[in-house]
């Protein structure tokens, strides 16, 4: 396994869905990245992760969480109701993962201006 990072594929709409439809767990485990990363549509990404934040793998959920974070950054653009309850449920029952959670966390604050999690952290 290799140690230099590599960026997330840019995909379509139709991959997107075809992936998860697939439900192959390599897979779904880098489409929030990619989709918060590259997808144009900030809901239609939002949404993706927010599907993903549901999955039976932590680490799917984790970085379901994170591709929040990248959509934070990348668009500037999160609906609070739908994020902050699945990132704090995350955060409370997700120990294995909880590093990532935590510093989706620092970036979703920062680039949203909010200040969820405070209390926790």
């Amino acid at each position: 396994m290799s140690k230099i990072y590599t960026p997330p594929n840019d995909l379509s709409s139709e991959e997107i869905k075809d992936r998860l439809k697939r439900n192959d767990a390599a897979d779904l485990l880098t489409l929030p990245l990619s989709i918060g990363e590259y997808h144009p549509n900030w809901k239609f990404a939002q949404d993706i992760c927010a599907q993903l934040a549901d999955h039976e793998s932590a680490a799917i959920r984790a970085n379901a969480i994170l591709g929040f974070a990248y959509i934070s950054r990348t668009k500037g653009l999160l609906e609070k109701h739908i994020v902050k309850p699945l990132v704090l449920s995350e955060l409370r029952e997700n120990k294995e993962y909880e590093w990532r959670i935590l510093d989706s966390i620092e970036d979703i604050n920062f680039f949203m201006k909010w200040k969820i999690g405070n209390r926790i952290i």
